[in-house]
């Protein structure tokens, strides 16, 4: 190990390019999606992605509170992106920090641009996500939990929304960070995706990277946020199918 000052930095990376939980610099830690997980939300999913656990529930179409921000032509959408104090193991004070309402803001828009909202006038779409446990790549694991709760509501969408992070590690581009490659990497870059289009509706980065790392980054989510979103569809799909919640998973 190497030291910053206090802080011991671990060795990210060995010799062979594993990472500190044997993956490989382009694997997804595993990934489970239950979609329909909350009988009372008109459209709910369960996210449990490596060691992050984040529920999202959809309400609506409904009434907009408050009342002054109803739009006469189309939906609003509303959204809550919170972590819960007992989340990290650091103290953190409950409710919606700064950040926390930043990322409400960027999930909100992300999701505005590919829902019919024109189809709901004067209504508004309330989108909750709440973190139950925190280990990196929070927003990413909302907007899928999120994506997959609005199918479930049936509100009509472009499509769904996969979402995954990339950053670099010890001057190497990896899919996916943990919390060690979040806190000690040298760059992260959350993103979110439409599929069928390859349109980003998501896109914000913290670090540095060159123009060609920054290539390779998008490069290497886009195919991240492909294999997603094959596991968000069998989430809904089987969901459907059986009539009542489905569980999909992926090993990493």
């Amino acid at each position: 190990m190497g030291s910053v000052g206090a802080k011991e930095v671990p060795v990210l990376l060995t010799a062979d390019q594993r990472r500190i939980d044997g993956r490989r610099l382009d694997e997804l830690r595993p990934l489970k999606i239950t979609a329909g997980a909350l009988k009372q939300a008109d459209g709910s999913a369960f996210v449990e992605w490596g060691l992050n656990k984040v529920m999202a529930a959809v309400y609506g179409p409904r009434e907009v509170h408050p009342r002054h921000l109803q739009v006469n032509d189309k939906a609003i959408v509303q959204c809550r992106y919170n972590m819960a104090a007992f989340s990290v193991d650091e103290r953190k004070r409950p409710g919606l920090d700064r950040r926390s309402q930043e990322i409400s803001k960027v999930i909100a828009e992300a999701f505005e641009s590919v829902i019919f909202a024109e189809e709901y006038p004067r209504t508004s779409i309330d989108v909750y996500i709440e973190v139950l446990q925190a280990n990196a790549g929070t927003r990413c694991a909302g907007v899928v939990a999120a994506s997959v709760a609005l199918a479930d509501a049936g509100i009509p969408m472009v499509d769904l929304l996969p979402s995954v992070a990339v950053g670099k590690i010890d001057g190497h581009i990896a899919l996916d960070l943990k919390k060690e490659e979040d806190n000690f990497g040298e760059a992260d870059l959350p993103m979110a995706l439409v599929p069928q289009s390859g349109r980003l509706v998501l896109l914000q980065m913290e670090g540095h990277m060159t123009r060609d790392e920054l290539s390779q980054a998008l490069d290497l989510g886009v195919s991240g946020c492909r294999q997603i979103y094959t596991v968000m569809k069998s989430a809904l799909r089987e969901r459907y199918d059986a009539g009542g919640v489905a569980r999909t998973e992926v090993a990493a």
